[in-house]
């Protein structure tokens, strides 16, 4: 018997619909689709601002570590500036490794400690330059009134304010402890400071940076299938 080629391709196309036809056109929405449970806006909104969050945190942390980063990519040798009572630190001696001698104030001085550490800290003002102050790091065991600060110094000199985050109250607490403040323009010379010794910045650094593209980029993960979910609703 002779078969029309035409009308089969039509009877095909055209035929019964739906799972069990054999036809290709099929319409309206699938109702296994539709019976779904919407997904989880709360908990997903939450999410993202958490991710939101953690990413501003982490990108912070990274902005505050950046200058130690910076110091310890810099060249080891230290720069001899010679006397610090007649120096004038200028943006070329900003956040470098620097070599000096001179005499420590005691107006305005402090000791404080900080947490992990069994050593102690003194900052003071240099004797005959008010503008310029020196941190040092005493030994544990070392602490006491018999204890003479040292009259030579090596570390990072940088300005007061760009000190980072471990020096961030150090000015608020010479004023509170002591009355006299810190002007604007002062600088901190951070004996023992080599640019060796603050290479953890760098890893911190990194650290932070990649935790916050992290959930950057699953913040985007997270809106790009919310947008395609959309468009699947929007054409269906």
């Amino acid at each position: 018997m002779h078969t029309d080629p035409t009308s089969t391709l039509e009877s095909m196309t055209h035929g019964p619909r739906g799972p069990g036809g054999p036809g290709l056109d099929v319409t309206g929405p699938d109702p296994e689709l539709l019976a779904l449970p919407s997904p989880p806006r709360q908990e997903r909104t939450v999410t993202v601002v958490l991710m939101a969050v953690t990413a501003v945190a982490a990108l912070w942390m990274a902005i505050a570590v950046f200058g130690e980063a910076r110091y310890a990519l810099s060249p080891g040798r230290p720069a001899d500036v010679g006397e610090l009572a007649p120096l004038r630190p200028t943006a070329d001696l900003a956040n470098r490794y620097v070599r000096a001698v001179g005499l420590l104030g005691t107006r305005g001085a402090i000791r404080y400690g900080r947490a992990a550490e069994g050593d102690s800290f003194r900052l003071a003002p240099v004797a005959g330059n008010p503008g310029l102050w020196v941190e040092i790091r005493v030994p544990e065991g070392f602490e006491g009134p018999r204890f003479v600060p040292p009259g030579s110094f090596a570390g990072r000199l940088v300005p007061f304010r760009s000190a980072g985050i471990r020096h961030a109250r150090l000015a608020a607490e010479v004023e509170e402890q002591t009355g006299t403040a810190v002007t604007d323009d002062a600088w901190l010379l951070i004996d023992g400071s080599s640019p060796r010794a603050s290479r953890w910045a760098v890893a911190l650094f990194a650290l932070f940076l990649g935790f916050a593209g992290w959930n950057l980029f699953g913040i985007a993960r997270v809106l790009h299938r919310v947008r395609d979910a959309r468009d699947a609703s929007a054409g269906s």
